[in-house]
């Protein structure tokens, strides 16, 4: 199996070795404010004759840390399934990763791809979750890591950063600031960038829960793989959302599924770019402002990137009210046992406010994306407590 980078936007085809990370020539339009431009893609390409895996990834498996990352549960939550009428919802738990992120898929894959080039720190960008990701899976790895995260991020997050032994550099600023901060530092030091988007490692690590979704539901309907109706993805820079794509997409092309599921950009009011650049056709810079510090971003980096995507496939966006939020955070808690933070309660209450739109006995996935104890403080708001 032949491996490299692929810009969708022109088609130049690039090595997968350090030091690449965006398309020489579209890249060349990136400024300040706007999406990142010249993201690139990891594709592949087999022999006539060679057996494809199960799930391809371009890095192979004895680099990888021992962790125990991905394979997380598809649940069917009973109770919420009756109280809505919806038998055949569906919740991707990614809550029980090591680092309780889903960010930690992305993270395995940039670690195995640092391990087999000899590549000794990482830095990066985070608004906590792919900071303390890094930082657990560095741990594992034997790797340096160094990450830059706002000092409005939760002290959960800080917490994971500083105990799994990572360098924690605060910036009294939004993560767009803290992106820009730490990109300048892997330039001027050589180490690799982990920052979402910008390395094409990210979405290629993500798109592995697809892979999990479609084989846990083909094992449900007895068969080897099926793509549900729709899935509701908690969406920040995008990165998340394209590789959910990018894996139905590989699995559609690999004759695994029969058709795609319809995709679901699920945003926060307060950081709702992508949803309204799919309503209006340009992104609009403007300062976030949402208690889901998880998918709160000004610029989404991988704006341009996923919003061909999710066109190409007449993908749909939804936002929600910070309230509505802190409601579906709770409701799925008591109603399901399982305490999501408000990112991924952003999923559930994108799917609720949507359900008229949804067929009662579609298959749809709502994915859960952090652990609800990575933010006490948005959580005791849900609830009426005070910490």
């Amino acid at each position: 199996m032949r491996w490299s980078y692929r810009c969708p936007s022109c088609g130049r085809v690039y090595a997968i070795e350090p030091g690449r990370y965006l398309c020489d020539e579209c890249g060349r339009k990136n400024a300040p404010g706007i999406p990142l431009e010249g993201v690139l893609e990891c594709v592949f390409e087999a022999d006539r004759d060679e057996k494809i895996l199960e799930l391809p990834l371009p890095v192979e498996a004895e680099f990888f840390p021992p962790l125990p990352v991905g394979d997380t549960p598809l649940w069917a939550p009973a109770r919420l399934r009756e109280s809505l009428g919806a038998p055949n919802l569906f919740l991707k738990d990614d809550t029980c990763e090591p680092s309780g992120s889903f960010k930690d898929r992305a993270s395995y894959l940039v670690a195995a791809f640092a391990r087999k080039h000899g590549i000794s720190e990482i830095a990066l960008a985070s608004t906590g979750n792919a900071a303390s990701s890094m930082a657990c899976v560095g741990a594992a790895a034997g790797l340096s890591i160094t990450v830059y995260l706002p000092k409005a991020a939760p002290a959960a997050k800080r917490i994971q950063v500083l105990q799994y032994g990572a360098r924690l550099v605060e910036v009294n600023g939004t993560y767009d600031q803290a992106f820009d901060e730490s990109l300048d530092y892997s330039v001027r030091t050589g180490v690799l960038s982990r920052n979402t988007a910008y390395n094409p490692l990210t979405i290629e690590g993500k798109k592995t829960v697809s892979y999990e979704i479609a084989r846990a539901l083909g094992t449900a309907k007895g068969q080897a793989w099926a793509a549900p109706g729709h899935v509701f993805v908690p969406t920040g820079d995008g990165v998340i959302l394209a590789g959910v794509i990018k894996g139905f997409e590989e699995l559609l092309a690999l004759g695994r599924i029969e058709r795609l599921p319809v995709f679901w950009a699920a945003q926060a009011e307060g950081s709702s770019a992508i949803v309204r650049a799919l309503e209006t056709g340009s992104f609009e810079p403007l300062p976030s402002s949402t208690l889901a510090d998880s998918i709160s971003v000004d610029v989404p980096r991988n704006g341009s990137f996923v919003l061909s995507k999710l066109r190409k496939y007449s993908g749909r966006g939804v936002s929600v009210s910070d309230e509505a939020i802190l409601e579906a955070q709770r409701r799925l808690s008591a109603g399901s046992g399982l305490f999501a933070e408000p990112s991924s309660a952003c999923a559930f209450a994108c799917y609720l406010k949507s359900r008229a739109a949804i067929g009662p006995e579609e298959s749809v996935v709502v994915m859960l994306t952090g652990s609800g104890l990575k933010d006490i403080k948005g959580a005791a708001r849900a609830v009426g407590a005070r910490f």
